[in-house]
This record gives structure tokens, sequence and C-alpha cells, in this order.
């Protein structure tokens, strides 16, 4: 018996070794995206480096996955920056995937994290 995680052999039909290959992205894509919610992989770095797992994922999607970035928050970013949400991350050209980490980046630096209190708040405390 194969484990999910295993690689079908060349000896399995087509559909099973398609089946097999799906179900590993699909569960490497659950953990990408839990630690994105987590805080311990940056969407950033997720949209720079594009790892495997991700590369058929849209940008969309990556943005859901974190922590307070709902539908109607990550159609705005995308259309900011004139991308459709249902673009392949994959598909971003090197220079769009510089854009979208960057502007990532500068909204990460803007915002306090979670528990943090925002600076003219503290002056005034």
């Amino acid at each position: 018996m194969q484990t999910a995680t295993s690689i079908a052999p060349a000896s399995d039909p087509q559909h099973i070794q398609a089946l097999a290959r799906a179900n590993r992205v699909r569960l490497a894509r659950a953990s990408l995206k839990r630690q994105v919610a987590g805080g311990t992989v940056e969407v950033a770095r997720v949209v720079r480096e594009c790892p495997w797992e991700a590369e058929t994922m849209s940008v969309g999607e990556l943005l859901r996955s974190q922590q307070r970035w709902g539908r109607t928050r990550s159609r705005k970013f995308l259309s900011d920056l004139e991308l459709s949400e249902n673009r392949q991350l994959g598909r971003l050209t090197a220079r769009q995937r510089n854009v979208v980490a960057r502007e990532l980046e500068a909204k990460s630096r803007a915002r306090p994290s979670v528990g943090e209190r925002p600076q003219e708040a503290l002056s005034a405390a």
C-alpha cells in the first residue's frame, strides 16, 4: 500500500499518477498556507521564490491565507497593481513578482503586528 506522499511508480496508470501528484500538491499547499497564516513564512518570500507547491496557486488564494486578509482586501490590493486575483503565481513575470513582494513588504512595515499598539498611540499614552 502506498502512502499519500510517496511517488507513484511508472507502472501505475496515468490517472493514478495524476491523483498522487495532485494529492502531494494539495498537502504541501495546505502546509504552506498554515505556515503563512501562522506567520512563520512571509507571503512576500513565497511570491519571490515561488516554490513548486505554489506555482499553480492563485495569487488571491495565497494572499487570503494571511491572517486578516479576505477576498475584499486581496482584490483591492491586486486591483491597485492591475493584477487578477485568479492569476497563477507561477505565471507572474519576474517584474510582477517583485512589485507584489515589494508592496506586501511595505504593507507589513506600515501595519503593526497583532497585539502591538500603533506608534502614535504609544506616544500619547
